[in-house]
């Protein structure tokens, strides 16, 4: 294997739900590939052609070309257009297009990443052209087709995978999103601590300090007397971050401590990736 150290834990948890998305998919009768997602506008069909799409833009395919429909009103800004672009061409798809396509970009992926001895800092193209490392493209990557897996299993009615090797990567990934939201979107007060206490299938305790310039940073130390708390389990985080679902569809299932004004302002800007 000439995959880097670092790379390898991104290549592991990409397979393992790549192969699991095969395994949901390859069953379905036509029906049910149009079945609705949590993923805003996206039915079965389209989570995965954004799987196909996005790893064949990995293996460096070139975009299709292709006008997007004027009513798709989930589309929104920019950046949806682009992702939407892979989607909206695969929609009048069949089945069995669907999962050989899939199978097909599956096995060019796998025999790139096994070939993959490029240095984990080479820039390489990501999302509408930007230029980032191979190592944030292969980590977004493994957290993007984790979400996605998700979203296939809450549609199609298969729970699992909560702990797999995907969602470490997930948790990682939303964790580095969350000193920008209690600082900066959620205002949290100078000098303060949030706790976020996680539990289920993956559990964490993280505290965000708040320093006396506003900017906030990520601990594993517990904080006494914090500001605010949050508690609530796994899934429910992963959705929230993920805009899968509102803070007011979900208030069951979080406990909240402290300053109620923080804690609601924390809960409302908790989407980071759609």
């Amino acid at each position: 294997m000439s995959l880097h150290p670092t790379l390898q834990p991104y290549a592991d948890a990409w397979t393992h739900s790549v192969e699991a998305i095969s395994e949901l998919v390859q069953p379905l009768v036509e029906g049910e590939w149009n079945r609705r997602t949590p993923c805003p506008g996206w039915s079965v069909r389209d989570v995965v052609s954004h799987v196909i799409g996005m790893d064949c833009e990995a293996l460096g395919d070139p975009r299709p070309i292709h006008s997007l429909p004027r009513d798709l009103f989930h589309v929104t800004d920019e950046h949806q257009r682009y992702m939407e672009m892979q989607v909206d061409v695969r929609r009048h798809h069949t089945a069995p297009e669907m999962t050989s396509e899939l199978e097909y970009t599956v096995i060019r992926r796998n025999r790139q990443l096994r070939n993959e001895s490029r240095d984990p800092g080479t820039k390489v193209r990501g999302p509408l052209g930007a230029e980032i490392t191979l190592e944030e493209s292969m980590r977004y990557r493994a957290f993007d087709i984790w979400v996605h897996e998700q979203d296939l299993r809450a549609a199609l009615g298969r729970p699992g995978n909560l702990d797999s090797p995907g969602a470490y990567v997930a948790r990682d990934h939303l964790l580095d999103a969350l000193p920008e939201v209690v600082a900066v979107r959620a205002d949290a007060p100078r000098s303060s601590a949030i706790v976020f206490d996680v539990h289920g299938p993956v559990e964490f305790l993280r505290t965000i300090r708040v320093d006396i310039q506003g900017r906030g940073t990520l601990e594993t130390a517990p904080a006494l007397g914090p500001a605010a708390a949050l508690t609530l389990d796994w899934e429910t985080y992963v959705r929230l971050a993920c805009g899968r679902v509102t803070p007011e569809a979900v208030a069951d299932r979080v406990k909240t401590e402290g300053d109620p004004e923080l804690t609601a302002a924390i809960l409302r800007n908790f989407t980071v990736t759609r």
